[in-house]
């Protein structure tokens, strides 16, 4: 049976762009790929013609050749192509973003990394209003996986060793082929790690992690507002087989002051003074996060008046520059 103009094949016009293509490409691989259609033949076959039709017409020299002489040019002993065994740098790229991207999976020659990251954790830490703005440091308890010590995070019982995946050799990977390229997707026996675990550790049941608790210390800078998280690395679960240990996000939630009202990095408050103040004039004594200062009223103040004290803000985080406080009259 001939086969069909891969601009057929991906649904596309023969003056589709790259990017035209590209997204074709993954309407179809999302759509017949083998993960999601197992056991099924007929998508396996359009998958792999979905695939060769890429082939073509993401390479602008092959698509170029294939507008002049068609599929004839890639056949074996054609003096073309020859079935595609030229150089494929650049594809290489796409097709395994395409596949990270949506299946987890990459082309052949792709670098790969055995061990899995740990899980990111969150933390919900209630602040001080005065603490947010001058800042703190505050020691935080919290339950996260810990590497298994029994076995040193392998799931194996002490005393042994995990044996070699059979499935996939040990690589961590199975390689599927799909048309003229061979993709390699997470072996599903081992997920990923390459071996197998024959007698499973007491503490940790096989897992390579124990629940603990751990006291960690959190810097508050100065400035930090409600709601602003804390990254500390490394301090979220332990990784597997080697991956490195997630991050901790501490989100902050500053308690609400009964006198000022924060806006950003500006302090603002409200003072009641005397009518004889306002109209001859005076001076008050407002407070501040610090001291009290002297402000000087001036004749004829009116209700709403608001006056500046420069310097008496929130600090800007990661800066020597600080904002103001701002004191309504009433």
């Amino acid at each position: 049976m001939a086969k069909r103009d891969p601009y057929e094949v991906l649904g596309v016009s023969k003056e589709a762009t790259e990017s035209d293509i590209k997204k074709a490409y993954r309407k179809k691989a999302v759509q017949y790929h083998p993960d999601k259609n197992p056991d099924n033949k007929e998508a396996e076959e359009l998958f792999k013609e979905a695939t060769e039709a890429y082939g073509i017409l993401s390479d602008a020299d092959r698509r170029r050749t294939f507008d002049q002489f068609g599929w004839g040019a890639f056949e074996q002993g054609s003096g073309g192509f020859g079935g595609f065994q030229a150089d494929f740098a650049g594809f290489e790229d796409i097709f395994g973003d395409i596949f990270s991207s949506f299946f987890g999976g990459q082309a052949t020659g792709g670098k790969r990394t055995r061990g899995k990251a740990g899980r990111d954790l969150k933390y919900a830490l209630k602040v001080k209003f005065e603490e947010a703005v001058f800042g703190t440091e505050k020691e935080i308890t919290v339950a996260k996986n810990s590497l298994c010590e029994t076995c040193d995070g392998t799931g194996a019982k002490a005393g042994t060793s995990p044996v070699r995946c059979e499935t996939c050799a040990g690589s961590g990977q199975i390689r599927l082929q799909q048309g003229f390229f061979t993709i390699s997707k997470t072996c599903h026996v081992c997920s990923g790690a390459g071996e197998m675990i024959k007698e499973v550790c007491v503490s940790c049941r096989g897992s390579g992690h124990i629940r603990t608790e751990s006291d960690i210390k959190v810097k508050i800078p100065p400035g930090i507002d409600h709601g602003q998280r804390l990254k500390l690395r490394g301090e979220g679960d332990a990784g597997l087989a080697g991956g490195p240990s997630g991050d901790l996000y501490v989100q902050v939630n500053v308690e609400k002051h009964k006198f000022f009202e924060r806006q950003d990095t500006e302090l603002l408050c409200a003072m009641s003074i005397s009518y004889s103040t306002a109209a001859l004039g005076g001076e008050i004594q407002v407070p501040t996060l610090e001291e009290a200062v002297t402000l000087k009223i001036p004749a004829g103040t009116e209700a709403g008046k608001i006056f500046r004290i420069r310097n008496k803000g929130v600090p800007v985080i990661g800066s020597s520059a600080r904002g103001d406080q701002h004191v309504q009259i009433n």
